[in-house]
């Protein structure tokens, strides 16, 4: 098919079906997004979510909705869809939220999609607890087929994100290899930027007490 051709079909920005099944599934993806987000706010990746990316040019069918995706060495910034073979790039590691009505499709069906466009990396988290045993699942391209991380002393290791996924009860989190810290969105920094500030600031305050009160001591000293 021609390049003209194809670009001139119709590629549609939406499958027709909610961001989420439930209201925890939505929380989960929006939260997912966001730390990764933040995590690499700083360098040349992009984080997609809930995009449809179309993974074959001229087939305007082929496509996949990944509910969070990280692209490296690609441009960050808004898009509408993301197509493969004009980002020159397919999703490094790509995450699913998986709720009842998405179990088949994450377990089998998309799995063999990611494989065809070699995803490094594939995460699957039920955030209920009832439809992935276990609930947190890792995957990882080796010679083309998508193999089982494997846990070790309750988490599994990203290599791509450079980061150990785990279970704290039934919430996921991420920590950073080598700083041994939870990931946190950019919000969760703020307050914890906040919340240090002010103890600092509280502290300062009660070494000035302490210093005018021995202050108030020794006048009494000298006076008396």
């Amino acid at each position: 098919m021609s390049t003209t051709l194809v670009e001139q079909l119709e590629y549609p920005e939406s499958d027709g079906r909610p961001m989420g099944e439930t209201d925890l599934h939505r929380r989960w993806m929006i939260r997912i997004y966001n730390l990764l987000e933040y995590r690499y706010r700083t360098q040349r990746v992009y984080i997609g979510s809930d995009l449809l990316v179309y993974y074959e040019p001229g087939q305007p069918t082929r496509f996949v909705v990944p509910d969070d995706f990280v692209v490296f060495d690609c441009d960050p910034g808004d898009r509408r869809v993301f197509k493969t073979w004009e980002e020159k790039r397919s999703p490094d590691v790509v995450f699913e939220v998986t709720s009842r009505g998405t179990s088949s499709q994450d377990i089998v069906d998309k799995p063999k999609i990611y494989e065809r466009m070699r995803v490094s990396e594939y995460f699957l988290y039920d955030p209920n607890g009832q439809y992935l045993r276990p609930a947190l699942q890792g995957y990882r391209l080796v010679d083309g087929v998508l193999t089982e991380i494997p846990t070790i002393e309750g988490a599994m290791t990203s290599d791509r994100l450079g980061v150990r996924l785990r279970l704290n009860g039934r919430k996921l989190e991420m920590i950073d290899i080598d700083s041994g810290e939870l990931l946190t969105t950019e919000a969760e920094a703020e307050r914890q930027q906040a919340a240090t500030e002010r103890q600092a600031r509280l502290g300062a305050e009660a070494q000035l007490r302490e210093l005018q009160e021995e202050l108030q001591r020794l006048k009494r000293g000298e006076t008396s």
